[in-house]
């Protein structure tokens, strides 16, 4: 098993670098949780990171493997809910099970350290394998539906009508 553990603001940029490699790679990069071909620009910046981590009531957190982080996710709580984002595993070790010991450990985390009621994420519509994933792992659709935050800094959709499905989870 991997360290798990809360990311410390010297961190910001290699978590920054994970999040871009894992979502949007630069060149002929493959990969099952890449936005590429829908969204340009980078998904997270250094400053953006570091923002995170000293927000209220916000933790990213993550996984090492012999002191390098593979993987990570940003908690958030609202209320009785925690938002979980910016879940992302090192490429070369995707689909190894990684991403699913930090979804349950951000999970876990949530509900011991903001006493989450629910867990809630938002997922790009048009990515059907990533919400199965998701949907695998006991969260279900809500119906609701986001435009992109194009405002929020993490890209630019390269087809217009980009829309973020809204999944949520009880924290049983």
């Amino acid at each position: 098993m991997n360290k798990l553990r809360s990311a410390v603001s010297a961190e910001a940029t290699v978590i920054a670098q994970l999040v871009n490699k894992a979502y949007r790679p630069r060149g002929a990069a493959t990969g099952w949780t890449h936005e590429s071909a829908l969204i340009s620009g980078d998904r997270m910046t250094a400053e953006q990171v570091a923002e995170l981590l000293v927000r209220p009531d916000s933790m990213i957190l993550v996984s090492l493997e012999q002191d390098e982080i593979i993987a990570c996710a940003h908690i958030e709580k609202h209320g009785h809910s925690c938002h979980i984002g910016m879940l992302a595993v090192q490429p070369t070790l995707q689909a190894t099970g990684v991403g699913k010991q930090m979804l349950v450990f951000a999970e876990q985390f949530a509900k011991s350290h903001f006493s989450a009621e629910k867990f809630v994420m938002q997922v790009m519509s048009s990515r059907i394998e990533l919400i199965d994933f998701y949907l695998r792992r006991g969260y279900h659709k809500t119906g609701v539906l986001l435009d992109y935050p194009i405002a929020a800094g993490v890209g630019v959709p390269i087809y217009p009508g980009l829309t973020l499905e809204r999944l949520e989870k009880p924290a049983t």
